[in-house]
């Protein structure tokens, strides 16, 4: 039981594990996706100052600080939830482990003393019995 408990947990911490690295690589390719986004941005900023006058100009370079520092706090928010998800999934599943652990090992000493009080109980009736007979 003890060995299906540590299994258990070893297989319960490879998948937080696996979770873990699938948020990162989720996270970093947000990360670049707001990256090339705030680049086409600068691009098109680029060519809207080259063709257009400096009152669009000003607009647009509202717009894109706009839109960039959206997408840095969407991106960031996105990552702060990710991060606090896996936390409490990885506390929760490791409480529910430790859970069955306890759970197991307060069973096992339970048989333990169990099977003491029967062997105890079983050597007094013998004794009892002796006596009884030789009476």
């Amino acid at each position: 039981v003890v060995v299906v408990a540590v299994v258990l947990v070893v297989v319960v911490a490879v998948v937080v594990a696996v979770v873990g690295v699938v948020v990162v690589v989720a996270v970093m390719l947000v990360v670049v996706v707001s990256v090339v986004v705030v680049v086409a941005l600068v691009v098109v900023y680029v060519v809207v100052v080259v063709f257009v006058m400096v009152v669009v100009e000003v607009v647009v370079v509202v717009v894109v600080v706009v839109v960039i520092v959206a997408v840095m706090v969407v991106v960031i928010v996105l990552a702060m939830v990710v991060v606090v998800v896996v936390a409490v999934a990885v506390v929760v599943v490791v409480v529910v482990v430790e859970t069955i652990v306890a759970v197991v090992v307060v069973a096992r000493v339970v048989a333990v003393v169990a099977k003491v009080v029967v062997v105890k109980v079983g050597v007094v009736a013998v004794r009892v019995a002796v006596v009884l007979d030789d009476v």
